[in-house]
């Protein structure tokens, strides 16, 4: 095996706590009327967040477009804090005032969580900037989806990242629709990956249904940006299983072509990884999920029982002062 019992089990538990917690969120916003706004799911796309976490560093910054929550919970941000923030409640990890589509944190290195689509492409070849100009050892991780590949920030960004060797990983999670429409009837380049092609960008196209191929594509770029070789695009192949947002009603997809994903499941076959070699039983799986399934239930009770922002929060962190030594009167 080229992973730890150790890997596989982290994997499974960060892919359930995933999946158990945008399952109970759409639950909140769907019947009980608790979450307002957009609100996009994560599910389906699990194993890219559990890959990636296992081929970096926790100081490695990671900024992501509006489907946010899953790679929140990756690099840290507790379920309460994460919930909290979709009921709009003061305990967010935004302060309540971002929601489902700008969650933060600098504390653990979580960027956003970013609703205008693509901007963040330009943002962390940014963020990627400030490491190499800190000297840090850092690389950014940057993803947008196959819909923020029509983007002009995309090719501006890319030229710049190549030209100054960004400490950057450039993530396109190809979900194989841009809300509703299908890359085929976007582009004549339906491989998202040769777009690198044009700024002698390295590039690959990855399945990103499996914890273990996604680990492997990005501790290889990543390799790269510390070593000072800069960018690198990697076109993630996986699927979500909901609709584009809670209010989309899917006609432009079939059911069975939804079902045969699914049979690609990453924590199924992860769990099956895990039986299939000892590296637990039934009995641990469930004590996995039982343990998941008490922090996201306990997240829905702190957000519940957390108070709204109050009144004077509303024009804070909207601008700060600073001063810049390096601006001369």
């Amino acid at each position: 095996m080229k992973f730890s019992k150790e890997t596989y089990l982290y994997w499974y538990e960060l892919m359930q706590l995933i999946r158990q917690f945008e399952l109970k969120a759409e639950e909140m916003y769907k019947m009980a009327g608790k979450i307002r706004g957009f609100f996009h799911a994560y599910i389906g796309q699990e194993a890219i967040a559990a890959g990636c976490m296992t081929a970096t560093q926790q100081s490695d910054p990671f900024i992501t477009a509006y489907r946010d929550h899953g790679l929140a919970l990756a690099k840290g941000v507790s379920a309460d804090a994460c919930m909290a923030e979709l009921y709009g409640k003061a305990t967010g990890c935004s302060k309540g005032k971002g929601g489902s589509m700008h969650f933060f944190s600098a504390e653990h290195f979580f960027f956003g969580g970013h609703g205008i689509v693509g901007a963040q492409i330009g943002t962390g070849a940014g963020l990627a900037f400030a490491e190499k100009y800190k000297g840090t050892d850092n690389v950014c991780l940057t993803y947008f989806g196959d819909g923020a590949a029509r983007q002009g920030m995309l090719h501006e960004t890319f030229n710049l990242a190549m030209l100054w060797k960004l400490p950057v990983v450039f993530i396109c999670e190809n979900n194989n629709y841009a809300m509703g429409t299908s890359i085929e009837r976007t582009s004549n380049v339906i491989d998202i990956y040769k777009l690198a092609d044009a700024y002698e960008m390295p590039a690959d196209k990855v399945d990103g249904m499996t914890p273990e191929a996604v680990h492997e594509a990005v501790a290889r770029a990543v390799k790269r940006a510390r070593e000072g070789d800069g960018p690198t695009l990697l076109e993630l192949k996986t699927y979500r299983y909901k609709g584009h947002s809670v209010s989309d009603p899917q006609k432009y997809r079939s059911k069975e072509e939804v079902d045969e994903y699914k049979d690609q499941d990453p924590i199924i076959k992860v769990k099956n990884t895990i039986l299939a070699n000892g590296f637990g039983t039934e009995e641990d799986i469930k004590a996995i999920d039982d343990r998941i399934n008490a922090v996201v239930d306990q997240s829905v009770r702190f957000a519940e029982e957390s108070p709204w922002p109050d009144d004077s929060e509303v024009l804070k962190d909207v601008y700060i002062d600073a001063n810049y030594p390096f601006i001369v009167d």
